[in-house]
């Protein structure tokens, strides 16, 4: 399927979706949901979708989310970008809902680059305030999230430096997930500030360096490792940090690849 066919597919969705035919939408949807389709073509279906009336399309994002796909977390989290600007608040909320429903990291990530990172882009301080209490959420998915809203920012950010001073805000809004115990959750916010590292490495220098010493020992080493993955040799000596702070994972610590 090409750009055009998504297109064509995804506006014949849209149709049948607006007249609440959901089987009829679902069967034309599947097909492409059972193979790998690639992001961009499924995400166009998505966002055609959200273009519509709100209560048609959301009855057939739930169908979606029964099936448990990874192209259908894409279709969910393009149509819900495309709801964004008319009800941010309830926009975030059926995000998260999503996330707890697809249970598994991809999820998390796929999802948390199609509505919160986008919207940190779009509309800066309402999109913090409301990712803000994800960062407490006691599904561990959700706190992924948020690391990884942070680390599309930051890949779109470029590290233009108009925009150092959000950089430093995003810094600051992680800093009570520092001390981030679950190993799910550490590699998505690890995730974040690997890719601020990136494009800011003096913020990221100076605000690790505070948080290694505020919080000695409290810390996941794997966090620390994803943090400084850019920063150079001598700005890595700066941070007082030994061969144990990045030794030690604990069980279950694994990296992933992304």
């Amino acid at each position: 399927m090409n750009m055009k066919e998504a297109n064509e597919l995804g506006n014949q969705i849209a149709e049948l979706v607006e007249t609440h035919e959901v089987i009829k939408a679902y069967s034309l949807l599947a097909p492409i949901l059972s193979r790998r389709t690639p992001f961009p073509r499924s995400g166009r279906i998505g966002e055609i979708v959200g273009r519509g009336s709100m209560p048609a399309a959301n009855a057939f994002l739930e169908r979606i989310a029964e099936g448990q796909t990874e192209g259908g977390w894409v279709v969910i989290g393009c149509a819900l970008g495309q709801q964004l600007d008319r009800d941010p608040a309830g926009t975030f909320a059926r995000c998260r809902g999503y996330i707890i429903a697809a249970d598994v990291w991809y999820g998390a990530d796929i999802l948390g680059e199609r509505l919160p990172g986008p919207a940190l882009l779009v509309d800066f301080q309402p999109a913090l305030a409301l990712l803000a209490p994800w960062r407490e959420d006691g599904n561990r998915w959700v706190r992924r999230a948020v690391g990884v809203s942070v680390h599309f920012w930051a890949k779109r950010s470029r590290g233009r430096s108009e925009l150092a001073p959000q950089a430093a805000s995003l810094l600051a809004f992680l800093e009570p997930m520092f001390t981030e115990r679950s190993i799910d959750a550490v590699k998505g916010v690890g995730w974040g500030l690997k890719t601020l590292g990136k494009h800011y490495p003096d913020l990221m220098t100076d605000w690790l360096a505070e948080q290694v010493a505020r919080h000695q020992g409290q810390y996941r080493a794997l966090m620390l490792r994803k943090a400084i993955t850019y920063l150079s040799p001598e700005q890595r000596q700066g941070l007082g940090i030994g061969g144990d702070d990045l030794r030690s994972y604990g069980a279950g610590d694994t990296l992933l690849m992304y």
